[in-house]
């Protein structure tokens, strides 16, 4: 006691307790705002997941069940995660009245918020792929476009066509155009494998060459058509179709317009 009372009052006493109090005073404060953000951020989260459950039960449940364990018509969504919801609703391919055919891209019957909402309850059931952030997606910075067009025309093309305006598949079904896919829509395609596509997984395409992909893909959206009028961009057969057609529609109508002019 007598020590401690001794260095009481040395005159660096009071600045150490000084410093002392302030840093306790903020780490209290750190450690309190911390918990303070963790509980706001899992009251957002709880939120999100009960409005989505009930733009669920209202939407969803009478194809995928009350609890999302599937059916006889839909499949179960437990564990398909948040990206595949956030691709098949957010471009409207669900809700769909005829689960007997293919699923086309539509105008989505929900709004940004609601889809983010009900991707968060889907998400909340098993742990599945998540919606890749912008971050993640970031193919200006990392995607490389010539290594794009040649995973493209390996991976993608014998379904999607060279150019990506899609094509038809066996059994009636097809492979979309994606002249207006999202670089997020493509990424979660890829990973997720909706309708006839397989899944690629990271192993098979690595993120990298991902990102490639649809750098090539947006570039390709955006390419002029500098040989005039396109056709569609679906290859040589259309191109000569309308070749052979008009050219001998155009010999046809001069022999005929000859024959006439000869009487």
């Amino acid at each position: 006691m007598k020590r401690l009372s001794r260095y009481r009052r040395h005159r660096f006493a009071g600045p150490v307790l000084l410093v002392f109090a302030l840093f306790m005073i903020g780490t209290t404060f750190s450690v309190a705002s911390a918990t303070t953000q963790k509980s706001a951020s899992t009251l957002v989260r709880s939120a999100a997941v009960d409005e989505g459950r009930q733009i669920f039960l209202k939407g969803c449940s009478s194809c995928h069940g009350l609890n999302a364990e599937g059916g006889s018509i839909a499949p179960s969504l437990i564990g398909v995660g948040a990206a595949a919801v956030d691709f098949q609703v957010g471009t409207g391919r669900m809700p769909m009245a005829d689960m007997s055919v293919q699923a086309m891209r539509k105008q989505p019957a929900y709004t940004p918020d609601e889809v983010a909402a009900l991707a968060t309850y889907v998400a909340s059931l098993s742990p599945g792929p998540a919606i890749p952030t912008q971050d993640v997606v970031n193919y200006e910075r990392d995607g490389n476009t010539a290594q794009g067009g040649e995973l493209f025309r390996t991976n993608c093309a014998m379904c999607h066509n060279f150019a990506g305006q899609g094509g038809a598949l066996s059994q009636g079904k097809f492979a979309p155009s994606l002249m207006s896919s999202e670089p997020v829509q493509i990424y979660e395609a890829m990973i997720l494998g909706p309708q006839s596509m397989p899944v690629f997984s990271d192993k098979v395409i690595t993120p990298a060459e991902k990102l490639s992909i649809i750098k090539w893909i947006k570039a390709s959206q955006s390419e002029p058509a500098h040989g005039g009028a396109s056709l569609g961009r679906v290859g040589p057969v259309t191109e000569g179709l309308l070749i052979w057609t008009l050219g001998l529609g155009l010999l046809i109508g001069i022999a005929v317009w000859l024959a006439t002019k000869a009487r």
